[in-house]
Parts: structure tokens; sequence; C-alpha cells
């Protein structure tokens, strides 16, 4: 695959990024793609290894080791290096229903796992996905795909993020009418509201709706199954049930003084935005939710990454953000060798945007809120901190952070975002549909079956909080056991 020598010839090279003071003064994406004989260079570096563990997608030592979906990456990478993009679509889309989305957001779980990383740098993977879809959208390759015949069943999907629309999809295709419930007044789930939109348009998401109702997905949003649409209703009207909620009950971090005024769960706020921004076609702009405001982000993963840029956007006077872990080594430990995911130091994309403002890396690691202070109207003023160390927990053998005494400070905080993660799905659907739970308050399966019959489940609700890779993956195995369930035999893959 690509050129023998094309590893060595070439170096790994991506898109630019429009530098971060010049595109905080907007919401659009930032990443601009390279040029075509640019890009040709990165197919070449594909080396045709042995064992491409970049579409390997299983689990290494706890964490997940090249593509989930098992894109068949050395084959497009050859693609892209002999220009053919028409056939490296079709490569692509054999595999992920949604490259649009994931070459965008996704971590690059391939170029973790790429054999290049032994000695060099990772082919650009990522940016060759995205490359191609691009491309496959403004030539006009994606086009609607209605089925031929219909089989007249009917399958009701509950959720439209990631893993509700990969299903839906595939089994609208395969023939079933399919109606898509969402909660929201737009498609998308956490691609919509919980991503921002300089992240991923949301121009994306809205030109996918559109192919998928001229295939003939039909999509209610403004409709709450369990609250204001009865789920003996969607059993009585449909063959199969889905149930793709996702994992959107955040994890609170309790202190005194948590009634305070302007603590917010993340997603809340990121959301806020992103519809304030859609609602105006982005004439309104809600500075007054962070306007020199000293914002303080619990949490150093992605969302506390989002929130950092947001903030910055919204002209926040500072952005502090704590993480409970130590800070990751800046290379691979000897105990996390080559194909496992690197734990090692990132900076993204909002992280660059505050220290290019301020000069200061926003995170404070081993670090986690003790108080939360209020001022005389209630209104949270300043936070708390203490500082964590890892010790051994003697009876779990675990590796527990516990605060150190004395190591207490005070930051100013006039608003608070809680971006600590997920507590699994809201109990509420689970309880109208009446399928049993599993103790990380997600829905018991066997094989994406939950325990009410014709009631199946899949994506974050089934697996807890995840990628987007992964409830795509999860989208598309649900799709078949439905099918295979509707049909007694599947023609999905």
């Amino acid at each position: 695959m690509g050129k023998p020598t094309g590893f060595l010839e070439y170096e790994r090279q991506t898109g630019k990024e429009r530098l971060p003071k010049e595109r905080i003064v907007d919401f659009h994406e930032f990443h601009e793609p390279l040029p075509p004989a640019r890009q040709k260079e990165q197919g070449a570096r594909c080396m045709a290894c042995g064992v491409p563990f970049c579409q390997f997608g299983g689990n290494l030592n706890g964490m997940a080791s090249g593509c989930p979906l098992n894109n068949l990456v050395p084959e497009f990478n050859d693609l892209v290096y002999h220009e053919q993009y028409g056939q490296a679509y079709k490569r692509l889309q054999k595999t992920n229903c949604f490259p649009e989305f994931t070459s965008r957001v996704c971590p690059a779980l391939c170029e973790a796992a790429c054999t290049c990383n032994v000695n060099t740098d990772p082919v650009a993977t990522k940016e060759n996905e995205r490359a191609i879809i691009d491309r496959a959208f403004a030539e006009g390759l994606v086009v609607p795909h209605p089925p031929k015949i219909r089989t007249g069943k009917t399958v009701a999907v509950i959720g439209s993020g990631p893993a509700g629309l990969a299903a839906a999809l595939l089994l609208n295709r395969r023939g079933h009418s399919v109606t898509v419930f969402e909660r929201h007044d737009r498609i998308g789930g956490l691609l919509m509201y919980g991503i921002p939109n300089m992240k991923l348009e949301k121009s994306a998401i809205e030109r996918r709706r559109k192919l998928m109702e001229e295939e003939g997905v039909v999509f209610r949003t403004n409709t709450d199954v369990g609250r204001d649409q009865d789920a003996k209703e969607i059993l009585a009207s449909f063959d199969r049930v889905i149930l793709a909620c996702g994992a959107s009950r955040p994890r609170d971090i309790d202190a005194p003084g948590r009634d305070a005024k302007g603590i917010r769960f993340a997603v809340d706020f990121l959301s806020e935005v992103t519809k304030t921004l859609l609602d105006s076609d982005f004439a309104k702009i809600p500075y007054e939710l962070a306007k020199d405001k000293n914002v303080v982000i619990i949490g150093g993963g992605d969302t506390g990454n989002d929130c950092a840029g947001t903030a910055v956007r919204l002209s926040a006077k500072s952005v502090v953000q704590l993480e409970m872990m130590p800070k990751p080594p800046e290379k691979r430990s000897e105990n996390n060798p080559w194909p496992e995911w690197p734990r090692v130091l990132k900076t993204d994309y909002g992280q660059q945007e505050v220290i290019a403002l301020s000069g200061n890396d926003p995170r404070i690691y081993q670090t986690t809120v003790k108080e939360y202070i209020k001022n005389e109207a209630g209104e949270v003023c300043a936070i708390r901190t203490v500082r964590l160390e890892p010790k051994k927990n003697k009876k779990t053998g675990r590796i527990d952070m516990v605060p150190v005494k004395g190591s207490e400070q005070t930051i100013p905080a006039d608003l608070v975002l809680i971006a600590a993660g997920f507590t699994g799905a809201e109990d509420y659907v689970m309880d109208a549909f009446q399928v049993k739970k599993t103790g990380r308050n997600t829905v018991e399966d066997t094989g994406f079956a939950s325990s009410v019959p014709n009631v199946f489940t899949a994506g974050d609700m089934r697996r807890g909080q995840s990628l987007v890779v992964w409830a795509i993956r999860e989208g598309k195995e649900a799709a078949r056991e439905v099918d295979l369930s509707l049909m007694g035999y599947t023609n999905l893959s």
C-alpha cells in the first residue's frame, strides 16, 4: 500500500490551523485542508506493514488500539496516494457511515496504532479520511440510497446521536421503515449540542439529515419519549425499538457551596452557546454567559477543553482548568508501549488558545474543589482547591487520589463549569420502557437485546460514556441484531 519508501521520503504533515488569536473571533472550523499534492504524499507514507494495527479496533491493556470501525486504512491510504478519490470513498463508506463526523472529532485511534510510531511519526490517516469525504461531497459522490423494496417492518430509534443515526441509516437501507425520535429541536445528540461548532460545523449534520430523509428515514424532533411521548404507544406502533439515548447524566462535583449560582454542567453550557448561535444564524453570540468572568473548568478531558475554547470566544477574563490526575509525560513511558493508546500530554485547541492569550497553560493538575465560595447574592465568586496525591488503597489495591493537608488555595471564579464526565443514562427513558439496568446505570443487554422483548439498545446507553467512533460501531452492530430478529437472517455487516 502507498509507496514502499514513502515513510522514508515524506514527513508527516497535516493541514494548517488558523492561528489561535485569529480563530477565537468566530465559531467556525479552523482546520484547513492540505493541497492535493501534499495529501498524495500523506497517502504515500502508509508502509504496507504486515500487521496493520491501525484497523485492529480491539483492546490492549484496557484501552482501544486501532479503529473500532475496522476501517480499511491501508487501502484508502493507497488510493489517496494514487489520487483515486472515488474508489477511496467507496472503501471508506463500507465501514464508516459518517466519516464527515469521525474525521473531525475522532481522536484518531488508527494513528496511535500506526506502525510508523515505532520510529517516526504516524501516517496522517485522519487527514486522509477527511480529504476523502470532503472531496466526495464536493464532487457529488455522496448521494441518497433509498431501498428498492420495503419489508413492511417498522423500527423506532430513540435518540439521534451517532449510534442512533448509524442504526437508522442501515435499517432503512435494508428496507425497514425507520422513525427516529429526538427530544431536542435538532438531531445529532452530542454531535449537535455537546461538541462546539468550531470543532464540528453543524451544517455537516444537517447535510446528513437531508440525505437520510431523502432515503426515507423519518425524524421526529422535540419529542421526548418517556415524558411527552408514551413508551407504550411506541411499543404498540413499532415492530422493534432501539434505545440510543446516550449516557447523558453528568457527574457532579459536590462540595460545600454547591448551591451557589453560576455553577453549571459543561454540556448545558456548551448546548446553550451552540443553540443560541444556530437559532440566530450566528448573528447573536451569547457573550453574557462568560464575558469578563473568571471561568473555572473542573475536568481535563475533551469536554473541558471545549469549554476552554468556548469561554475564550465569549471573552472570558481568565480560564483555569482543574485536572484530578497527574500531568502525563511528554513521551511514552516503558509501561505504555506501542500499539497501546499513548498516555502522553496533549495540548488541544482550547488550551492552545488560552496559552496564546494569557501566556499560561490553564491546566492545574492533581487538584480538585474543596469548597465553592459564595458572595452575599448567593453567586459563586471563588473556589477553594486542594492538591491531590496518588496513594495505594490497601483494601482495594487501587491507586486513589487523596487530598494533601495544608495544600488549600483560593481561586477567583465567577463561572464554574463541571466537565467531569457522565454516570450513565438518564433513568426516565429506561424506566418508561421497563428495561433492566446495570450497576453503571446503562441498559442491561444480551447481544444488544434488552430484557424487554423487541427492545434493543446501542451506544453510550449500552456501554457507557465513550467515543463517537464506538457509538457508530454500536449502532451498526445493533442494526444487524435488529434486522436478524425481524427477518431471520441479515445481510448487514
